[in-house]
């Protein structure tokens, strides 16, 4: 393996990392309704799992108000039934067709809950980050002592793995603030 295959083995795991916490970010509840909210829900229709967004169209017709709409009518009751055992909180109004997610303000409390929770999602972010820069330099490192590269060479290879891990630490820190900003907003 050369130094450019770790390179850029070692930054494919920071992205998958930095992707992984946009993707959480996604379903942590603000104010206002999103259909990513809902959308990774795992229900249990036709026999297996399968997430509500290949069940059923998802709108947000009004700020706070989340709609959903079966694409098959028999799947209602299974949707209604997988939001009430999610996470979310949120009591699902239904009239046979469409399901209504009134989405309530969050409390204060609520709020610093949820901060909290981003967080510790930024801070798991963060370790893979370092993780990956871990065992780039470590891999770096084995070729320098194998004799396939020299040291300057193993010195540029570990600043510029270094030099991703800060970016991309920044990258998640930015990410986290306007999570957090857009949570504590009223």
């Amino acid at each position: 393996m050369d130094p450019d295959e770790i390179i850029l083995e070692t930054e494919s795991a920071m992205e998958k990392a930095f992707d992984y916490l946009t993707h959480e970010f996604a379903s942590v509840r603000t104010g206002k309704a999103s259909p990513a909210l809902v959308e990774n829900i795992d229900v249990e229709a036709y026999g297996s799992a399968m997430k509500l967004k290949q069940l059923a169209l998802i709108s947000t017709p009004e700020p706070r108000l989340i709609v959903i709409q079966p694409f098959d009518a028999s799947t209602t009751k299974d949707v209604e039934r997988a939001i009430k055992e999610s996470k979310l909180g949120i009591n699902p109004i239904s009239d046979g067709k469409l399901i209504r997610l009134p989405i309530p303000p969050l409390t204060e409390e609520r709020r610093r809950d949820l901060v909290k929770s981003t967080k510790q999602m930024s801070e798991e972010s963060r370790i893979r980050v370092r993780s990956a820069r871990r065992e780039g330099i470590e891999g770096i490192r084995k070729l320098g002592k194998d004799g396939g590269l020299a040291e300057d060479t193993v010195e540029s290879c570990e600043k510029e793995i270094q030099k991703m891990t800060d970016s991309f630490v920044k990258k998640i820190d930015e990410t986290t603030a306007l999570k957090e900003a857009d949570i504590m907003k009223v």
